[in-house]
């Protein structure tokens, strides 16, 4: 009875970890999708982001709100495809570490009230993928298969 509860549970350790790469894809699909929409909404109005951040007592706005524009753009295309996703993850992270000091503070927690949960998320998630890597569901492991 002992050898077959050992036996099923090793079948089911292997199991979980033929299925280990399927968070990381997830993450990556959830954190592309997260960085679309605010990096469109820029690229829409720079100029008011540009404000917006001027208003907040940014330095350089402009270049400012071009640089996170750009990265929250090109982290919506590499986080999908699963290309340099450590090395996009760092610039990331910045930007919502920035996000989170300037625009939503750390007097709420909560989404709701305007809090840096949402952020704060979104910084594991990128740590994970920064640590791990982007998975075998991704375009750099397709590419490390043909080298």
């Amino acid at each position: 009875m002992k050898n077959q509860l050992s036996t099923m549970c090793k079948n089911g350790i292997e199991k979980l970890q033929s299925l280990r790469d399927l968070p990381l894809l997830f993450m990556r699909l959830v954190l592309a999708y997260g960085f679309y929409k605010p990096a469109m909404m820029k690229w829409k109005d720079i100029d008011g982001i540009a404000a917006w951040f001027e208003g907040m007592g940014m330095p350089f706005p402009t270049l400012n709100a071009y640089m996170a524009t750009l990265t929250e753009t090109l982290g919506f295309v590499l986080l999908f495809l699963g290309f340099a996703t450590r090395l996009i993850s760092i610039p990331l992270i910045i930007v919502m570490i920035v996000a989170i000091v300037t625009v939503h503070g750390f007097e709420h927690f909560d989404a709701g009230e305007n809090g840096f949960e949402i952020p704060l998320y979104y910084i594991i998630m990128l740590f994970t993928l920064f640590v791990y890597g982007p998975g075998k569901f991704s375009l750099q492991q397709l590419f490390k298969k043909k080298n």
